[in-house]
């Protein structure tokens, strides 16, 4: 059984795909790899969002953007964009879901934590889909 692998995708790769990634790696306790990246990378994560996941006892603190590349969209399992439109290239075989969600981008943290936490919901879901997926079926014994 190998360990799902999931890619978060967003423009910059400084506020939703960092969150998104430091979420589910809190939540997976390393049953999930994950990674993020951005079609355009920024300088520098978004200082209002590390602020928005250091409530939550996630440091994004030393987190820096990285660039989009097809390799790391080609070892995904799960490739996850948020508003990244078209940049992001496709692969047969790869699921893709695209997470309609506001841009922490300016604004405050108060305008970030309902951001963070409709992407907790989402992380969360996902992370028990992909757990139940990679569990052995077993026979009831009898």
């Amino acid at each position: 059984m190998t360990t799902p692998e999931v890619l978060f995708v967003c423009v910059h790769n400084a506020g939703r795909s960092q969150m998104a990634a430091g979420l589910l790696q809190h939540h997976a306790r390393g049953k999930v790899v994950v990674r993020s990246a951005g079609s355009a990378p920024a300088d520098t994560v978004n200082p209002a969002v590390v602020a928005a996941m250091a409530e939550l006892g996630i440091d994004l603190s030393r987190e820096f953007p990285q660039p989009l590349t097809a390799e790391g969209v080609r070892s995904a399992d799960v490739v996850i964009t948020m508003g990244c439109g078209d940049a992001c290239p496709v692969f047969p075989g790869k699921r893709y879901l695209d997470w309609k969600l506001d841009d922490p981008a300016g604004l405050p943290v108060e305008q970030v934590r309902p951001i963070r936490d409709e992407i907790d919901r989402r992380v969360r879901a996902l992370l028990a889909e992909l757990v139940s997926a990679s569990r052995p079926c077993t026979k009831p014994s009898g």
